[in-house]
């Protein structure tokens, strides 16, 4: 199948990251996945992202039953990261951040050692202004980073630790999703997740990924989220504030090498820079849906004025284990 139907686009130019596919005339969008899932799968292995504007979409639902129907029934969002709301059958909102902040450049759940290879968004409401959901090839953010770095962080692995209070950060009940300290336990075990009830909560510790091969294409990319979860992400002001509060092994999260060893500040910038300088930008148009290959392309949010709602679904998972 081919997309003559449609208006194509592939943006930007020089890397051809996002596919921009527009209908001609009106169609549903679950029709055409239906009938051409296999032209989306190519076109996402080809591209990394693909762009659906000006389909007919029912409701909100419909994120849903695109992933049923292309990668079989939606992933849970568990063990989570960010504060999210869960809208029913596999669809969330995207991460509830304060406006004003931006969100890093990542791949979704990255800090895990099993994670989904697809994650799409439906757009409802664009913001009045700014809330951009920027993308990077992963490819080429690996190609940036010193290939040392890729070698050490290969080598040694990411190590994530999260220490869980009632008052920073997100409760142990709302990353674990249940009440029952048995069921989260059953969980750490089942993950490898290194677990310890304190007065305040919980702390865990898990050693996962550097870097991940493609399962599809066999390449080696930057996979982690030590970027995200290092203490210097907060800014210099915040970071000294957190550790003079927390303390370095107190925080409410941090990320080190597998064995525990810090990592340092500038090589957590020289990433955070690989990330930015493979940014690209679209803005959003109501009922967007946008669907990514989440190992080869990295996703983040730009601050924004104004209601917004985007919606997030995520399937096919594999595990680096």
């Amino acid at each position: 199948m081919t997309w003559s139907s449609y208006v194509v686009e592939s943006l930007p130019t020089d890397s051809e990251l996002l596919l921009q596919i527009e209908p001609r005339q009106p169609v549903n969008i679950l029709d055409v996945v239906e009938q051409h899932a296999e032209a989306v799968e190519a076109a996402l292995a080809a591209h990394g992202a693909v762009l659906m504007r000006g389909f007919d979409l029912s409701d909100e639902r419909v994120l849903a039953t695109l992933f049923e129907r292309l990668w079989a029934p939606p992933l849970t969002y568990v063990y989570r990261s960010t504060p999210r709301t869960n809208i029913g059958n596999g669809v969330y909102t995207a991460t509830e951040y304060p406006a004003a902040l931006e969100i890093p450049m990542h791949n979704e759940n990255a800090y895990q050692r099993d994670w989904p290879t697809r994650i799409g968004f439906h757009c409802v409401t664009p913001s009045a202004t700014g809330g951009q959901t920027p993308l990077a090839d992963v490819r080429r953010v690996t190609d940036r980073i010193d290939a040392a770095v890729v070698a050490e962080f290969r080598e040694r692995k990411v190590s994530y630790v999260r220490n869980y209070t009632d008052f920073v950060d997100l409760p142990w009940r709302t990353v674990f999703q249940t009440e029952s300290k048995s069921a989260v336990e059953d969980y750490c075990r089942e993950h490898d997740i290194d677990f310890s009830w304190t007065d305040e909560g919980l702390t865990t510790r898990q050693v996962c990924q550097g870097t991940a091969k493609h399962p599809e294409s066999g390449e080696e990319l930057w996979f982690n989220q030590a970027q995200l979860f290092h203490v210097s992400s907060l800014g210099q002001e915040m970071m000294s504030q957190m550790i003079d509060t927390f303390g370095e092994r107190g925080l409410p999260r941090n990320a080190y090498f597998g064995g525990g060893e810090s990592i340092p500040v500038d090589v957590i910038a020289h990433v955070r820079d690989a990330f930015e300088r493979e940014k690209i930008v679209f803005d959003w148009r109501e009922n967007d849906i946008l669907i990514l290959d989440n190992m080869q392309v990295a996703h983040g949010r730009r601050p924004f004025t104004g209601p917004r709602r985007v919606l997030v679904s995520m399937g096919r998972p594999y595990s680096s284990v």
